[in-house]
């Protein structure tokens, strides 16, 4: 235990918890545990009775409580590959100029609730946040970001400047010419 409590290269996890038990084995509470490991007491109580209840084994993580995904990593990957792909409803400009859309009733760009609704048409059962916990976790971003200021228009006249450099600065306040008590 001594050894794992100053290991260098074993994961931090658990050679803090190592460090719990060997603090409590010298006779300290929990209280000063907590402090010098600064966390909070609950934490320490409960490492210190998965100890007591399981040994060395206690102090590993449980990694979910062996739960079930609700679903499985190629719907994961399906979801992650309809951010790829256009939105339904994104129009596009055809060969002779025509602005035509796949779906013109669909979104025009990827958002929460209709990567969730397409999703569930593909036959997921997904929601909204969880859709966004993988999307997250995968580093994938489902929105474009908007330039106001170009466009492949070639009518189009962006923005003039910020209305800050244009607006007068205030002048300085003036002095009264009243006479003061020093001018008399």
């Amino acid at each position: 235990m001594l050894r794992l409590s100053r290991a260098r290269k074993a994961p931090r996890d658990l050679v803090v918890r190592a460090r719990m038990i060997e603090l409590s084995w010298s006779g300290q509470r929990v209280p000063p545990i907590a402090d010098e490991l600064r966390c909070s007491p609950k934490p320490v109580r409960r490492w210190l009775h998965r100890f007591n209840r399981a040994g060395l084994d206690g102090l590993e993580d449980l990694g979910g409580q062996d739960r079930k995904r609700r679903i499985t990593e190629s719907e994961r990957s399906r979801i992650i590959g309809l951010v790829r792909q256009p939105a339904p409803g994104r129009l596009t400009v055809e060969a002779d100029g025509e602005l035509t859309a796949e779906d013109e009733s669909g979104p025009p760009e990827w958002t929460l609730d209709a990567l969730a609704a397409q999703a569930r048409r593909l036959g997921i059962d997904i929601g909204r946040s969880q859709v966004r916990r993988i999307l997250l976790a995968e580093g994938v971003h489902w929105r474009r970001t908007r330039s106001w200021t170009r466009s492949r228009d070639a009518d189009f006249e962006g923005k003039e400047p910020g209305s800050s450099s244009s607006t007068p600065a205030r002048p300085p306040a003036r002095r009264s010419s009243a006479p003061t008590s020093s001018d008399r």
